[in-house]
């Protein structure tokens, strides 16, 4: 062979084996890179937000969205896929390790699949998130709790609102004023060294149960957590509270208002006992005014008669309910304002 064509094949191996390393440094290179990226967009939401279910010695996690978690479990989301990251059950999310089929029909029986036990703790288990997303979770809660108190809640006297500082202040005050309460329940428990306390005097059992506020929580709305935040204000009273009235148009035929009313429903604030078994006394439209705080108008046009006035939030359903009690459909209650203020008046 002429040493011409033994060099050019030797020059074209040399050229051929360079490209081939070229071409493995560069596909390695990318699959580190690739995997890498993979392994940080994976990872970092497990470790933000799962789902975790506690059966004895065993714990099992699963990955999930946290806020389509809550809308799940509230029934806005319906969609599986959209709630879960990772169909499947771990025992630690953090190291990618599954949950073994022995383990998994040990704890929760042989007969439920992959998909019932995922769903067992979608709806059961403990929701965990990151410290940070955590308490950005509770500021917004506890803003919102705020803003919802402060709307319904006024002055007995002026009407008027209280900004939610006033209201964010008093509810501090009721919660600091619960724990120190139950310091000193455990004190008294422990000097006297019989594992209950005795009351002193005669001091009223209400105190016992009265609303107590403790903070926000993120397992809960933040409507459910202000209804809680206003029954604790309105037993303490740290400042003069109560709330806001709303604004009703009552419709009644006329016919049924000069009947006697026939069911005995008692006005909130009414003893419990002392109505029990007395008879209904009044016409329905004196019961239905009883109901109202104050009147604002009522006039009477052809077969109907119309009022306008001011009720509490606590007899709204009581009223509505006697109305279709007794009226037949003939009646009714429409509210033309949830919270009154005291500009609105």
């Amino acid at each position: 062979m002429p040493i011409n064509q033994v060099k050019s094949s030797w020059t074209f191996g040399r050229a051929k084996l360079l490209i081939r390393l070229l071409a493995w440094d560069s596909y390695t290179i990318y699959k580190r890179f690739t995997d890498t990226a993979e392994e940080r967009q994976v990872s970092l939401p497990f470790k933000r937000s799962r789902l975790i279910c506690d059966l004895g010695k065993k714990r099992y996690e699963i990955a999930c969205y946290k806020n389509k978690v809550l809308e799940w479990r509230s029934g806005v989301e319906t969609d599986l896929d959209n709630v879960l990251q990772i169909p499947s059950v771990f025992l630690s999310l953090s190291k990618g390790q599954t949950a073994p089929a022995a383990d998994l029909a040990k704890s929760f029986g042989a007969k439920m699949s992959v998909n019932d036990i995922v769903l067992e703790i979608l709806n059961k288990g403990e929701l965990q998130v990151g410290e940070k997303e955590r308490n950005a979770e509770l500021d917004r809660l506890h803003a919102e709790v705020l803003d919802i108190v402060a709307g319904k809640l006024v002055d007995p006297k002026t009407k008027r609102v209280y900004t939610t500082g006033m209201i964010e202040k008093s509810l501090a005050e009721i919660s600091s004023q619960g724990s120190q309460a139950g310091a000193d329940s455990k004190g008294t428990t422990s000097a006297t060294g019989s594992g209950t306390a005795t009351p002193s005097g005669d001091e009223p059992k209400s105190k016992a149960k009265e609303a107590t506020w403790t903070g926000v929580v993120t397992s809960k709305s933040a409507k459910s957590q202000a209804l809680e935040a206003m029954k604790a204000l309105i037993a303490h009273q740290p400042i003069p509270l109560a709330r806001a009235r709303m604004r009703l148009r009552i419709v009644c035929a006329t016919s049924i208002l000069k009947q006697p009313a026939k069911s005995a429903h008692t006005k909130i604030g009414d003893g419990d006992d002392s109505t029990q078994g007395e008879k209904p006394k009044g016409t329905v439209k004196d019961r239905i005014l009883s109901f109202v705080e104050q009147i604002e108008s009522q006039d009477t046009d052809g077969g109907e008669w119309e009022a306008v006035g001011f009720v509490e939030p606590g007899d709204f359903k009581r009223l509505s309910d006697f109305l279709a009690a007794e009226t037949r459909g003939k009646g009714r209650a429409e509210v033309l304002d949830m919270a009154v203020m005291h500009e609105d008046i």
